[in-house]
C-alpha cells in the first residue's frame, strides 16, 4: 500500500517535467527500483496505471529496471550476490557484507512528446 504515495509523487513529477519542456503527454517512465527497495515494482505499476487516468501520464508506459543486491566481500573488495543461507564470498574465502546496491529508487528518465 506505501507504493501509492510514492506512484503519485512519480506521476507529479512525470507531469511537471513534461509541462516545463513542452510536452502534450508523458509517453513513458523509466524507474529503477532496487530488490531491497522496500517497494514492489508490480504494484508501482498497477496504481499508475489506476491514477494516471486523467493525466498527463494517461497511457504512458512505465519500465521498471530491477537492480539485485550486492555483497562486498571484507577481503577481496568484489561485489556479488548473496546465496540462499551464507555471506561467503565465492572468490575467496572472505565473508560479505551489505552495500547500499539493490536499495534504489529513483526515476531514471521521462520521455514525453
Amino acid at each position: 500500500m506505501h507504493e501509492l504515495p510514492i506512484t503519485q509523487h512519480i506521476i507529479k513529477i512525470a507531469e511537471k517535467h513534461c509541462r516545463d519542456n513542452g510536452g502534450s503527454r508523458v509517453t513513458k517512465v523509466n524507474l529503477v527500483i532496487g530488490d531491497y527497495s522496500g517497494y514492489v515494482g508490480d504494484s508501482v505499476q498497477m496504481y499508475f496505471d489506476i491514477i494516471s487516468e486523467g493525466t498527463l501520464c494517461e497511457g504512458a508506459l512505465v519500465d521498471i529496471q530491477h537492480v539485485e543486491p550486492k555483497l562486498r566481500c571484507n577481503k577481496c573488495g568484489r561485489l556479488f550476490k548473496k546465496q540462499l543461507l551464507t555471506f561467503d564470498c565465492p572468490y575467496c574465502d572472505g565473508q560479505g557484507e551489505m552495500t547500499d546496491i539493490g536499495k534504489e529508487f529513483f526515476i531514471d528518465t521521462i520521455e514525453i512528446e
